[in-house]
């Protein structure tokens, strides 16, 4: 793994809680080893009835959940999580099984992406993030009222919904879901714009800031003076 990509990686997990599950130890502990290296915080499971345990228990950010377990199987977990109040948490099916029908069930069934048997660590780490990406939880109502739904691409303020264009819902939404992480004007360009500093002028990041606080105020996003912006909850 390249210097970027660690870079990344620490930056997204930010200490987000993990549930592993499969029946092999080894499996196991190579991802745990891979995901804790990258600055996630991982918890194991065994089995099924164990996995169900610790969704109840823990306050999980993805669970990685195998479909040949014992006792409990891992599609009955996936439905239970689908049909209770757990149904939004983002669930990685991994299975030894290549058939493309075991690969449509797990979809179906509300698996936020599936891989199969033998992986690379390495690719399944990249695939949390971007699940996680993916996912981006609801922030919670700050002190000003602000409230981000981004199922619905929707801001409230002090319960009025607020016209945004699509980039300053994406750049808002980015902030709150690092609540004070620093970012500076490139890195934004990068992570929001995907685009590059040499590509589109770091200005445009400036001006989209400008644009927001004057919807929400000058609270929420702080400038960090000569290093770029941050979201203060």
């Amino acid at each position: 793994m390249d210097a970027r990509a660690t870079l990344t990686g620490g930056r997204e997990a930010a200490g987000r809680l993990v549930l592993v599950v499969d029946d092999d130890p080894r499996v196991r502990t190579v991802v745990t080893w891979q995901l804790e290296a990258e600055g996630f915080r991982v918890t194991e499971a065994a089995d099924g009835r164990r996995a169900l345990e610790a969704i109840e228990r823990e306050r999980l950010d993805l669970v990685i959940l195998d479909l040949a377990l014992p006792g409990v199987g891992g599609l009955d977990v996936l439905r239970s999580l689908r049909g209770g109040e757990h149904a939004t948490l983002p669930v990685i099916v991994l299975s030894g099984r290549s058939g493309e029908t075991d690969r449509i069930v797990g979809l179906d069934l509300g698996a936020d992406d599936y891989l199969v048997k033998p992986f690379s660590p390495g690719e399944l780490a990249a695939r949390v993030r971007s699940v996680l990406r993916r996912a981006a939880p609801t922030s919670p109502v700050t002190a000003t009222g602000l409230r981000i739904d981004h199922a619905a691409r929707e801001v409230f303020l002090d319960g009025q919904e607020l016209t945004m264009t699509a980039k300053e819902f994406d750049l808002l939404a980015f902030l709150a879901a690092h609540p004070r992480q620093v970012f500076t004007r490139a890195q934004l360009l990068e992570r929001v714009w995907a685009s590059a500093a040499e590509w589109q002028g770091e200005a445009t990041v400036t001006e989209h800031v400008h644009r927001l606080r004057q919807k929400i105020g000058p609270g929420p996003v702080r400038t960090v003076r000569g290093v770029g912006y941050r979201y203060e909850p």
